[in-house]
């Protein structure tokens, strides 16, 4: 068995920034244990396989080494790349139909703009542990699928030294950390090692929970965001009802 596998580099102009994501173009699926074998091997925060729709379109499905997700992001912007960039799309939109409904990405210039459902996020007490897992106790905790902690400022969002393994015993997906940014209008970290990711470079899943807070706070539905990790990458974002638009570029 060949086949083509595509290393994308999301959410930057620049190579080895952003989170890199492979994408498996496939003609048809490939059982399930093979897909995760072919994640486990690439090793990356996520594997993403699309299958060409007969009615147009395409199904998507993304891995982790270690469980399917039903929803990322990064790999989302990367498999519109590959099909914009190296396989000939030259539709103005593409449908990616997943787990989590369709799935619209549209060009705009160089950027990438996705069209996710929103996960806005409701306060919460802070759970048993969870500033002792982050290494700072946050401002204010939300929570959605995942925990959202908000914190005061850029700088404790990068001075938190996480304990992943006590991350992975709260029993939650993920933990995504927040703070107003200095040049963005706002950070966030990830972390997710109950999926086998203990920290993800740039997560645009989360901006489904991130935007919606941001855009009460702040007052504003357009938002540029910055996620802080050691590689960093840049999200424009817009609340649009119960959809938030999620844009960035992408490089091989």
């Amino acid at each position: 068995m060949e086949l083509d596998i595509y290393q994308v580099d999301a959410f930057t102009s620049t190579p080895f920034h952003g989170n890199p994501a492979a994408v498996v173009p496939l003609d048809s699926w490939l059982p399930d244990n093979t897909m995760l074998d072919i994640a486990a091997e690439n090793n990356l925060a996520e594997t993403a396989f699309f299958v060409q729709r007969e009615g147009g379109g395409f199904d998507l499905r993304w891995f982790t080494p270690e469980i399917e997700m039903d929803l990322c992001g990064h790999a989302t912007l990367a498999s519109a790349f590959v099909l914009y960039d190296s396989l000939g799309f030259d539709e103005p939109q593409i449908s990616f139909f997943t787990k989590s409904g369709e799935l619209r990405v549209a060009r705009d210039g160089k950027r990438l703009v996705m069209d996710f459902p929103s996960r806005p996020a409701v306060e919460t007490e802070v759970p048993a542990g969870l500033a002792e897992a982050l290494g700072g106790e946050p401002k204010l905790v939300l929570k959605s699928r995942d925990y959202l902690a908000v914190y005061d400022t850029q700088a404790d969002v990068l001075a938190l030294k996480p304990d992943f393994r006590a991350i992975k015993e709260l029993g939650v997906h993920a933990v995504i950390v927040t703070a107003p940014g200095e040049d963005a209008d706002f950070v966030s970290r990830f972390f997710a090692p109950s999926v086998g990711v203990d920290e993800d470079p740039v997560t645009g899943s989360a901006h489904c929970t991130l935007i919606p807070y941001w855009a009460e706070r702040l007052g504003k539905n357009e938002l540029f965001a910055r996620q802080v990790s050691r590689r960093g990458g840049e999200l424009y974002c817009e609340l649009q009802g119960d959809r938030v638009k999620i844009g960035g570029e992408a490089v091989l």
